[in-house]
């Protein structure tokens, strides 16, 4: 997402009124590209919502409603016609890190059969469909998972199923040997990572885009990414501080706004400064990534990744030790 300054959504009940209404861009006003996820990860990260998984699709109760709702592979892909996005992930199984392997493997085969079914469904004139390959940290399901999508002949391929719960050393050892197995001609899509080591990282190891919603859950709950680590607007010390959050961004909140001056906001509960805080953290990441992105081009990544995370790790000791 990122990489691609791509607007990911979790969508919601009422595709139908957005199709009458020109679709997804022009219903938020939003002339970039757009990647609807299938609701399988929402699903079955909320297990207590659960009432029946088959090999036809899956039941659950709705979060909103609590009303009984079915998704298969082919509702999927209507909803995300309906919605028009530029990118459709499939309908896939993203079981918890702590689940035996029995039930990982049965992840992997249904989310096989799911994503062929979705494949062979309608979808948006010109709309793109990733495949997402699942199998956790475990090798031999994981490169099971990856065969079998990528054999399916997808326009871009997802790692699922890392990031939710296993060790950081877990999730970067697999990515690292998970990635080059995708075709190297197609997106390369880590799900769920946010945080600018994990970022700069997951991009070392042949990822092309990701998603996350930390850079704005963060916001709102009053912290700031910056060079100098992450920032809680919140703590007593920032009350008299004149520095803007980052000297070196030039994001709204940083060009007219002192960390006393949010600290105030946020803890006012002022919606403004949550909206600051968002528009920095998202100016951060974007800075972030288009620097891996020119480092790429460049052929020095790997410089660019060494000294950006040398240079976060010395401004968070820096901001440890500051008086303030």
């Amino acid at each position: 997402m990122i990489l691609g300054n791509t607007y990911h959504l979790h969508f919601r009940p009422g595709d139908d009124v957005i199709a009458e209404l020109g679709g997804l861009h022009a219903f938020c006003g939003w002339n970039g590209p757009i990647l609807t996820d299938s609701g399988g990860f929402q699903v079955f990260s909320l297990r207590d919502t659960l009432l029946a998984v088959d090999d036809d699709g899956v039941t659950f109760r709705s979060v909103y409603d609590g009303g009984e709702a079915r998704f298969t592979p082919e509702l999927v892909a209507g909803i995300q016609s309906n919605l028009g996005s530029d990118v459709a992930m499939c309908l896939d199984i993203c079981p918890p890190a702590c689940v035996s392997r029995a039930e990982l493997e049965e992840a992997v085969r249904r989310t096989t059969l799911w994503a062929a079914r979705q494949r062979e469904a309608e979808r948006a004139p010109g709309q793109l469909l990733f495949g997402i390959a699942q199998g956790g940290t475990d090798d031999e399901l994981r490169r099971r998972s990856l065969a079998e999508v990528t054999e399916l002949d997808f326009d871009g391929y997802a790692l699922g199923g890392l990031a939710i719960g296993e060790s950081r050393e877990a999730m970067f050892e697999t990515t690292g040997w998970a990635a080059p197995l995708l075709p190297q001609d197609r997106a390369r899509y880590f799900m769920g990572i946010g945080d600018p080591e994990g970022i700069l990282e997951v991009i070392a190891r042949g990822i092309d885009m990701f998603d996350c919603v930390l850079p704005t859950r963060t916001a709102r709950t009053g912290s700031a990414l910056t060079w100098h680590g992450r920032l809680n607007l919140r703590n007593a010390r920032f009350a008299k501080d004149a520095r803007p959050l980052d000297t070196d961004c030039a994001c709204p909140a940083c060009r007219r706004f002192t960390r006393a001056y949010l600290r105030h906001l946020v803890n006012q509960q002022e919606l403004l400064g949550h909206r600051l805080l968002t528009l920095h953290n998202l100016h951060f990441v974007l800075e972030l990534t288009a620097g891996a992105r020119a480092a790429i081009e460049r052929g020095e990544l790997d410089r660019y990744r060494t000294d950006a995370l040398a240079r976060l790790a010395a401004g968070a000791e820096e901001e440890t030790a500051s008086p303030l």
